[in-house]
């Protein structure tokens, strides 16, 4: 008899409960440019111990007070940061729903944090965490520094480092007319991280089997 989802989660990443983060930015400097557009696919597992993204959040955020706004930031996303058709929220409202989602689907498969998945990761966090910080969060259930960057896993699975590239290579459709939106690419990134993830595990690679004390005494 398989082992429970809850049992198979929290035992996949020791604890840890991937959450596929892409953040549309207007600039590259996490503490001066503004946060524009948030998105988190948060997954699922089967009692397989298949991957699958369960569900998707997504924010447009108002730029925060004084934020910095690079005119080549947005020329290249295409975003009006001050569009009233976006429907924008503060950074804050939008991390204190976000966090809430997160935990509610941490404690359903017993896992005791939340770490960053993003197609590189280091980008993502810094803007993430600087978010968190100015929105004076107390209750972050992500790890401070652990991420899992799909482009280091992608280079060595499918030989390809580029988003677009990576989920060609692995047979997921990517339309680049689509790309550079939170939405869009948050998705694209959970369905490759979840397709390497799998592939790994029917290679054989996960559960590992490792022989208990009295076989390896005996060897």
């Amino acid at each position: 008899m398989p082992a429970s989802k809850e049992h198979l989660f929290s035992k996949r990443f020791r604890g840890y409960f991937p959450v596929v983060i892409d953040i549309e930015t207007a600039g590259f400097n996490a503490k001066t440019d503004a946060v524009l557009e948030l998105a988190a696919s948060i997954l699922n597992m089967d009692d397989d111990g298949v991957l699958t993204i369960a569900k998707t959040h997504h924010y447009h955020i108002e730029p925060f007070e004084n934020a910095n706004l690079e005119q080549a930031s947005l020329d290249f996303t295409g975003i009006d940061p001050y569009n009233p058709l976006r429907g924008a929220v503060s950074e804050k409202d939008a991390l204190h729903d976000l966090f809430k989602h997160v935990r509610k689907a941490m404690k359903a498969v017993d896992c005791h944090r939340a770490i960053l998945v993003a197609h590189n990761a280091a980008f993502d966090q810094a803007f993430f965490k600087a978010a968190t910080v100015r929105s004076g969060l107390k209750r972050d259930p992500f790890h401070p520094f652990v991420t899992f960057d799909t482009t280091t896993l992608s280079g060595l699975v499918l030989g390809q480092t580029v988003l677009a590239k990576a989920c060609i290579a692995a047979g997921i459709d990517f339309d680049n007319n689509e790309a550079h939106s939170a939405l869009y690419d948050t998705e694209r990134t959970a369905e490759l991280f979840c397709h390497i993830v799998n592939k790994w595990q029917t290679l054989g690679g996960w559960p590992l089997a490792v022989p208990d004390a009295e076989e390896s005494d005996q060897s």
